[in-house]
C-alpha cells in the first residue's frame, strides 16, 4: 500500500495540518508501507511563493520523511486536459454556464461541510444549445455527470477506520461537481482523483470533514478505471477529528500563532509539537513530548478519537518536558 502527504502551499502548515501529517505517517510507517509528497499548488492564486519549501523543511525537522516526490500538481495541467476530454468523450462531463450567483439561487443549503448541490441546470441543455454556446464563447466550466438521485450506480460505501461503515448516494448528497472552473482552473475534487489513481495511493488519511467528498472521489476513481487510469479499487480510508480553536472555529493558516513558524520561534522542539499532535490524535491522556518513533510504537488506529479537538494557546506558547506542563527539559 502506499499513502500520501497532500499539503496545500497557501502558507505554513499549522498544527492541525501537522496532526493530519503525523497521522498519515503513521498509517503508512505502521504497515511498512511507503508514502509520496505531493504538493497541491493547482490553486495557483492561493500558492505563497517558498510555502513548498517551507513545508519540506517542517516536515523533514519534525521526523516524519517520505519516500518519493516531491510531485506538483502545477506540473501536470496537461495530464489533467486529456484526462477531462476523455471523460468528456465518455459523457461523464458536461459545461455549465451557471454563475456562483444563479447556482446559490437555486440550490438548497447543505449542513456540514457546506456543500451545495448544483440544480442540474445545465444538463438538461439540448446538445445543440451547449454547441450554440460554447462557439459563442460563453464563460463556463465542466462538471461531473453523476447518476440521480436513487440510482444504484450512485451509491458509494467504504469502511472508515475511524468513523466505521459509510454510505451515500453521489446524486442526493453531492450532485455534479465541477472539475474544471469557469476561469481554467482544475478543481481539488477532480485532480485528487487522478493523482491517487495513478500514483497508486491507496492509504488515505484526512480530516473527517472530507468525507463526503471521499465518496464523490471514490465513485470518480472508478470511472477513470474504466478508462484506464488506476485500478478503481477502494482505497483504506481514516478520516479524523479536527482541531479548533479556544471559539470552537476550526484551526486555519491565516491564525499565525498555531503555524510551524510561530510554534519553532517560540523555541518549541519537535517532540513538543509531535506530542501535541499525537494527543489531539487521541494517542496520548495528555500532551507530552515525544518522537515520531515513539508515536509509531504506540500507533493503531483503535486508539485514536472521534470528537473534535480544542487546542488552547498555552499548549504552542513554547518549549517545555511534557507539553503544557511548562517542566522544561
Amino acid at each position: 500500500m502506499v499513502g500520501r502527504f497532500a499539503p496545500t502551499p497557501s502558507g505554513r502548515m499549522h498544527i492541525g495540518n501537522i496532526t493530519a501529517m503525523l497521522a498519515a505517517w503513521l498509517s503508512a510507517r505502521s504497515r511498512g508501507e511507503g508514502i509520496v509528497l505531493r504538493i497541491e499548488d493547482i490553486d495557483v492564486p492561493r500558492v505563497v511563493p517558498g510555502a513548498d519549501r517551507r513545508i519540506m523543511d517542517d516536515l523533514d525537522w519534525l521526523g516524519l520523511d517520505w519516500d518519493g516526490g516531491p510531485s506538483y500538481q502545477s506540473r501536470r495541467t496537461d495530464l489533467y486536459a486529456q484526462i477531462l476530454e476523455d471523460l468528456r468523450d465518455d459523457g461523464l462531463v458536461y459545461p455549465c454556464f451557471c454563475s456562483r450567483a444563479q447556482i446559490r439561487a437555486a440550490s438548497a443549503p447543505q449542513e456540514g461541510d457546506r456543500f451545495i448541490l448544483y440544480p442540474g441546470t445545465c444538463r438538461r441543455l439540448s446538445e445543440n444549445e451547449r454547441s450554440a454556446r460554447l462557439a459563442c464563447g460563453d464563460r463556463h466550466s465542466w462538471r461531473l455527470a453523476v447518476p440521480a438521485p436513487g440510482d444504484p450506480d450512485g451509491l458509494v460505501g467504504f469502511d472508515d477506520r475511524v468513523f466505521g461503515p459509510q454510505s451515500f448516494d453521489v446524486g442526493a448528497d453531492l450532485g455534479d461537481v465541477v472539475m474544471r472552473r469557469s476561469d481554467g482552473l482544475f478543481a481539488y475534487q477532480f485532480v485528487v482523483s487522478v493523482d491517487d489513481a495513478l500514483m497508486g495511493v491507496d492509504d488515505i488519511v484526512r480530516g473527517r470533514d472530507l468525507l463526503r467528498s471521499t465518496a464523490l472521489q471514490q465513485w470518480l476513481r472508478v470511472r477513470l478505471a474504466g478508462l484506464g487510469i488506476g485500478s478503481g479499487t477502494v482505497p483504506a480510508y481514516a478520516h479524523i477529528a479536527l482541531l479548533d480553536d479556544p471559539h470552537g472555529k476550526r484551526l486555519a493558516k491565516r491564525e499565525r500563532s498555531t503555524d510551524m513558524g510561530a510554534m519553532r520561534a517560540a523555541g518549541m522542539h519537535a517532540e513538543d509539537i509531535l506530542g501535541v499532535a499525537a494527543w489531539a490524535l487521541g494517542l496520548l491522556d495528555r500532551p507530552e513530548a515525544l518522537s515520531a518513533q515513539d508515536a509509531l510504537a504506540m500507533f493503531s488506529w483503535g486508539r485514536v478519537r472521534r470528537d473534535d479537538v480544542e487546542i488552547p494557546p498555552a499548549l504552542l506558547a513554547g518549549r517545555h518536558g511534557s507539553a503544557g506542563d511548562g517542566t522544561g527539559r
